[in-house]
């Protein structure tokens, strides 16, 4: 049919798209396509999800300074994970979690204290936590340390918990050592080891004494070795020391050791620094005063370390009976009093010589009586030999 201009230039219309099924209009197909649509988008969420939090699990921390952590017996995942966030070491205490139970470490954190480094990520300080490497605190017990006095750095130790034991320990029977421990190791503890570690120790040097020595039981030992443990820091003169008492004692000779007089006048406290051993305090009358009594005192007066025990199971072969210091913080030896009173003699010149230079550089002014030589000793009121906590004389000057 011949067509105006207007209809020729009217589209036509198109092919109409197929009717639907019945089947695709059913609403059972509408919701499972609404199904199927809603789980590819939360697996792809869930994917992006994972996908950020590995990289915040990863990547480094907001903590610029690092800190110590604590984590306590029996504290839950979750528990961590706040304390983490609140203390400024993890950035969201979610994904702290949610990491941890992805590695299956949920039950895996240990109890200590962490030192957390700075930008540590939170990986990291999952992996310290699982690790169980704690920060590791040290309690140093010198040798020559009265029960008392160790007892007292045991209770000033911040690190430690609970209380002290309600009984002292013998005098001499705590190990001279250096403990390790993480933050909440009990101060109970930390005694009973270094008590076990002492028994022990005296128990097998005991064993390997030599077969003549003038001690009648493993306590006497104990108790000479603690004394020598005063009276000589030297590793190399501990033996001649030991020496030195076990012949005064096969003798029937007074000890005569200045530590034993410092022991009786102030016990387990020790002696203030600025306080000097006196002619007088020599003749004072207590159990430990070696001048005054005969053998041994009734206890140890220190906690004796190995080396001294040492010296005295196998002491030198020597016939030495006295010894006296000699100027440059060690001792000179000798076998007979008069020897003895040469080397006493040469001692008291240095001290009056290093007296007088002192004297000279400060005012100008000599003292006549620093450093004069006395019979046994100064004057009352005066210092005697020796007269501080690191040793004396055995024997005194005739």
């Amino acid at each position: 049919m011949p067509k105006t201009a207007s209809e020729a230039l009217r589209p036509e219309a198109g092919t109409p798209p197929p009717k639907r099924s019945r089947a695709s209009r059913s609403q059972v197909v509408v919701f499972m396509n609404f199904v199927i649509s809603s789980v590819m988008l939360m697996v792809l969420a869930a994917g992006v999800a994972v996908y950020f939090g590995k990289q915040e699990f990863t990547e480094p921390g907001p903590s610029a300074n690092g800190d110590t952590f604590l984590v306590k017996p029996n504290t839950g995942v979750q528990d961590i994970a706040d304390q983490l966030e609140r203390r400024g070491l993890v950035s969201d205490a979610r994904i702290f979690r949610l990491g941890v139970r992805a590695f299956g470490n949920d039950s895996a954190l240990k109890a200590g204290e962490y030192e957390i480094k700075p930008r540590a990520s939170m990986r990291d300080i999952m992996e310290l936590l699982k690790s169980g490497k704690s920060v590791m605190y040290s309690l140093t017990i010198p040798e020559g340390l009265t029960v008392a006095q160790a007892l007292q750095r045991i209770t000033d130790e911040a690190a430690l918990s609970g209380d002290m034991p309600a009984t002292t320990p013998p005098e001499g029977s705590l190990a001279t050592d250096t403990l390790r421990f993480t933050r909440g190791a009990t101060r109970q503890q930390m005694v009973d080891k270094l008590l076990a570690d002492q028994k022990k120790l005296v128990d097998d040097v005991w064993q390997r004494r030599a077969p003549d020595l003038p001690l009648a039981n493993v306590e006497e030992f104990v108790t000479l070795a603690s004394i020598v443990e005063k009276e000589t820091g030297k590793g190399d003169e501990r033996s001649r020391v030991a020496a030195v008492f076990l012949n005064r004692l096969a003798k029937g000779m007074r000890l005569q050791s200045d530590p034993t007089i410092i022991y009786g006048l102030f016990g387990g406290k020790g002696k203030p620094a600025d306080r000097p051993i006196y002619q007088s305090d020599i003749q004072k009358q207590t159990p430990y005063n070696t001048y005054v009594i005969s053998g041994l005192p009734p206890t140890p007066i220190a906690n004796p370390g190995r080396a001294a025990l040492e010296a005295v199971a196998n002491p030198s072969k020597t016939d030495d009976l006295y010894f006296v210091a000699d100027g440059t913080g060690g001792h000179v030896f000798a076998a007979t009093l008069e020897e003895h009173n040469e080397n006493v003699a040469r001692y008291r010149a240095l001290q009056k010589k290093q007296a007088d230079d002192a004297a000279k550089a400060a005012t100008g002014v000599i003292d006549s009586n620093a450093g004069k030589p006395t019979d046994g000793g100064p004057t009352d009121g005066e210092p005697a030999d020796g007269g501080d906590d690191s040793g004396g004389d055995a024997g005194a000057a005739q």
